[in-house]
């Protein structure tokens, strides 16, 4: 492979990199091309820290004649729980901070505490060579602050030092179109993680100016748990978060699952919406969700009893109305939620499942609206609610 070879090379991974290819296409086209070169590549596997609550890290393997590269996600403390003996290739790199890692696999001693190359071996893998590329500190976006990757080669001779060096002259602009694509997917997992994930996407998507928003008709959710003030109180630090986790890993699951938008989480409690086809499909699937989370809550809470762990009960307010969707505050500290009376009107349901001793209180503006549930729906009675100026009938959801 000849200067003008790597130059085009590198060429051609800038371009791909800055077009935001994604890896598992760049990878088939990088080997694909250096095979096609005179480099004897059978695989390449990429590796690239992230910025993730579960997830590590990102896997990216290709095989000669794959055309698209296999994905693995590494989750948080993964090497924990494994022997040192069982480490992958990668792994030993980051422990030790070595900056290179070489096995000719043809060798009986070639892989030492490495089951990963014995596996390259029987596949007829006769080189294997890996290396970390760094960043610079002001360039790196949390623990991605490297790129790892590793090149298996199948010719009986191995890889030649010119060989090598074309590898560690592409290894810095790969790395690069990896990173770029990388930061995108980052900030688009932190704000949709973060702000939800539609608003995620519009901030994202350059929706970022003050007071910009729209009007919405939507059906509102808003709920949190009972008796926390007592619970904070009285339970240790890491047990209450784990509660916590526990019960909003419930409730978002199913408000996701049923298109609702998790807007913000409110201390025990979240604001959600849902805007779907039409004021009748937003409360019928706001009005299935909240049966469905209270279903699970109480099993949830069924189970951590048994096992002696604090628990609470849940408590749902659902409302019907217009609201301000957009960015509201000051010039450096933004916040993309929706605003205005509906949403107060909301809070002040939400209050009244304590008066009323009930999980769920319903308002009569998304009682009218729930038509599918019109035969579920249970009259509370007419309620006058603090800063609201005329009484409303309230309802709630019928036993099964």
């Amino acid at each position: 492979m000849g200067p003008e070879d790597l130059t085009e090379l590198a060429r051609w991974i800038v371009a791909e990199g800055l077009n935001g290819t994604p890896e598992t296409n760049l990878l088939p086209g990088l080997g694909a091309r250096l095979n096609a070169a005179g480099l004897p590549l059978l695989r390449v596997n990429i590796y690239q820290p992230t910025l993730h609550p579960i997830i590590g890290g990102h896997l990216f393997i290709w095989w000669r004649g794959d055309s698209v590269a296999r994905q693995e996600d590494w989750n948080r403390r993964v090497n924990e729980t494994r022997s040192e003996d069982s480490l992958h290739p990668f792994e030993r790199m980051i422990a030790t901070d070595a900056r290179e890692l070489r096995f000719r696999l043809d060798r009986d001693d070639a892989s030492p505490g490495l089951p990963l190359l014995d596996d390259f071996r029987q596949r007829g893998g006769t080189d294997y060579f890996a290396m970390q590329t760094g960043f610079g500190k002001g360039s790196i976006l949390g623990p991605l602050d490297r790129i790892l990757s590793s090149w298996l080669s199948d010719s009986p001779a191995g890889f030649s030092a010119l060989d090598l060096a074309a590898i560690a002259h592409l290894a810095p602009p790969l790395a690069l179109a990896i990173k770029a694509t990388s930061a995108y997917r980052i900030a688009d997992t932190v704000l949709s993680t973060y702000l939800g994930r539609d608003a995620g996407r519009r901030v994202l998507s350059g929706a970022i100016e003050r007071g910009a928003g729209e009007s919405v008709h939507a059906a509102l959710w808003m709920c949190d748990l009972k008796g926390f003030t007592r619970l904070a109180d009285t339970t240790p630090r890491d047990r209450l978060l784990a509660m916590l986790d526990e019960y909003f890993e419930a409730v978002v699951t199913v408000v996701h699952g049923c298109g609702g938008q998790v807007l913000k989480f409110l201390g025990d409690g979240l604001l959600a919406i849902f805007r779907l086809d039409d004021d009748a499909t937003s409360c019928a699937a706001a009005l299935d969700a909240a049966e469905r989370v209270l279903h699970q809550v109480a099993e949830l809470t069924a189970a951590r009893s048994a096992d002696g762990l604090p628990v609470s009960e849940l408590a749902v307010a659902l409302h019907l109305g217009e609201v301000m969707y957009g960015n509201i505050g000051a010039r450096d500290r933004l916040d993309f939620t929706v605003v205005g009376p509906a949403v107060n009107e909301l809070s002040r349901l939400e209050g009244m499942c304590r008066v009323l001793e009930r999980n769920l209180v319903i308002s009569s503006a998304f009682a009218g609206a729930a038509k599918q549930s019109t035969d579920r729906l249970v009259s509370l009675g007419r309620y006058a609610l603090r800063g609201v100026r005329k009484p409303q009938e309230l309802f709630t959801l019928e036993e099964r």
